[in-house]
């Protein structure tokens, strides 16, 4: 959580000189699909699920270092139920409850069109910290994974300032489930050693605004 509270003010100090700068403020919203994890590592241990779907939102402060290269700061969030069958003194099956925050930064370059259609791709790496709250262990657990994405998209310019960003991407955390992460009932078990990585795919877009002169 201290990670998370650091990069929201850094996000909201970069703000405050914006205004003199040529930076964007970029909003995102857009569905995250499903994503099957599983690790396998003896006859009997074992644990197998899904992370669902489900809305994710942000933000992110992006410094254009000219007309077609950006540099951004990100931070995303979204909250998700976790089905899972595992193994603990017999087959059991259980919804986790797991919250996904995001901090990335990356580069995006833009194509010039000529037009209020503004295409663009980019790529970023950062942090994942993840948050598994098992209630019946009494404990939530918490990992902190090497995360990064890549993206397809457009802006489409309705004013000067103001633009519709339209947005394909694929977000991987790296062995993220599993390790830090527990899926069971008792003090100890399935994921404690073994590791599977996510991939979720996402669809959606947001809004875009061009900040200072």
């Amino acid at each position: 959580m201290k990670k998370i509270m650091l990069s929201i003010i850094l996000i909201a100090g970069i703000t405050g000189i914006a205004a003199a700068q040529n930076i964007r403020f970029n909003g995102y919203a857009e569905y995250i699909f499903d994503d099957n994890v599983d690790s396998y590592y003896s006859n009997t241990d074992y644990y197998e699920g899904t992370i669902n779907g489900g809305f994710q939102w942000g933000g992110g402060l992006e410094f254009m270092v000219d007309e077609t290269k950006g540099i951004e700061l990100k931070y995303l969030r979204r909250d998700a139920i976790a089905p899972m069958e595992f193994y603990n003194n017999g087959i059991n099956f259980k919804d986790f409850e797991l919250a996904m925050n995001y901090i990335l930064l990356g580069g995006t370059n833009y194509f010039q069109t000529g037009g209020k259609v503004e295409p663009y791709a980019g790529l970023a790496a950062g942090v994942g910290i993840f948050t598994l709250k098992n209630a019946e262990a009494g404990n939530d657990n918490t990992a902190t994974k090497f995360t990064w994405t890549i993206k397809l998209g457009t802006n489409i310019w309705v004013t000067e300032k103001v633009g519709l960003k339209l947005q394909a991407d694929l977000l991987s955390a790296v062995q993220s489930m599993g390790g830090g992460l527990y899926f069971g009932t008792g003090g100890a078990g399935a994921g404690v050693s073994t590791y599977s990585t996510m991939y979720q795919w996402g669809l959606g877009g947001g809004l875009v605004f061009k900040l200072g002169q």
